[in-house]
């Protein structure tokens, strides 16, 4: 006989993880981040080829414009592979915040009409931009063979912990940005903007290094996808550049990580009567 679960739910016992929970509804993870994927590419004439068009077409736009026109310095990478290394990281936060972030207003019918643990929505979202990242990184590989670019041995440690960095700093936001779409739908207005302004203020597109003045090295910095960056170019040059200014993007990610899943999971019982 299959097994019968009996789900009480009791908001004032709420942990940022009820893990328990969450393997035991598993198979729905793949559900929900497989559905995505085949909704995102589904009638597109290139298919899956997006997710690596995307970073690729970027690349070559800044490289034209600020790799000749402003002539930034490049520290010890070729500019393409200094800007593909951050835009490939980058893109997980900015596809999965966005997914996140409107996940629990666009199932909407999902929700009312089972219960299942509803973090699974924003976090299988997650997955379909690392998805992509998993696309985009094939090319990537490609590129440092064109550029002849030097891979420390330790890229085995830092990239995958980079992965990981980028994912929790999308999953503390998109929660806290998910529960207040459902309430606020204003927020989904704000979002891309939100996006665009991290996107400038994360250096992506240039070094820290042209930043002269130490207090905007810290707004910098205090973005939360600061860290992933650096850990994921430091195979590339073995330079990690301030440890002060990685410890604050950390510390940022955490904070941001704690809230957000707190305040997702201290309103997600109205999610079903508000989206």
């Amino acid at each position: 006989m299959p097994d019968v679960y009996e789900d009480v739910i009791d908001s004032s016992r709420r942990g940022l993880f009820n893990w328990k929970e969450l393997w035991r509804y598993q198979e729905l993870f793949y559900f929900f981040s497989w559905r995505d994927i085949k909704i995102k590419y589904k009638q597109t004439a290139l298919g899956f080829l997006w997710a690596v068009l995307q970073p690729l077409l970027m690349m070559l736009i800044f490289t034209l414009l600020l790799g000749r026109a402003l002539n930034l310095p490049n520290q010890s990478l070729p500019y393409p592979v200094y800007v593909f290394s951050g835009l490939i990281i980058w893109n997980v936060f900015a596809t999965g915040l966005t997914n996140a972030a409107n996940s629990m207003v666009n199932n909407a019918m999902i929700i009312k009409k089972i219960y299942f643990p509803r973090l699974i929505i924003p976090v299988s979202s997650i997955l379909v931009a690392v998805f992509d990242f998993a696309m985009a990184f094939v090319l990537f590989v490609l590129v440092l063979i064109y550029y002849q670019q030097p891979v420390a041995i330790n890229a085995f440690v830092y990239w995958p912990a980079s992965l990981l960095v980028s994912m929790l700093a999308t999953l503390g936001l998109g929660c806290w940005l998910a529960a207040l779409n459902v309430k606020y739908r204003d927020f989904r207005y704000v979002i891309p903007f939100l996006v665009q302004i991290l996107f400038f203020v994360t250096p992506i597109i240039y070094p820290t290094s042209i930043i002269d003045y130490p207090y905007l090295q810290y707004v910098v910095a205090s973005s939360p996808m600061y860290a992933a960056v650096e850990f994921f170019r430091f195979p590339l040059t073995s330079a990690m550049g301030n440890p002060t200014l990685v410890y604050i993007s950390l510390t940022t990610n955490a904070v941001l990580l704690i809230i957000g899943i707190i305040y997702f999971r201290r309103t997600e019982d109205y999610f079903a009567d508000l989206a």
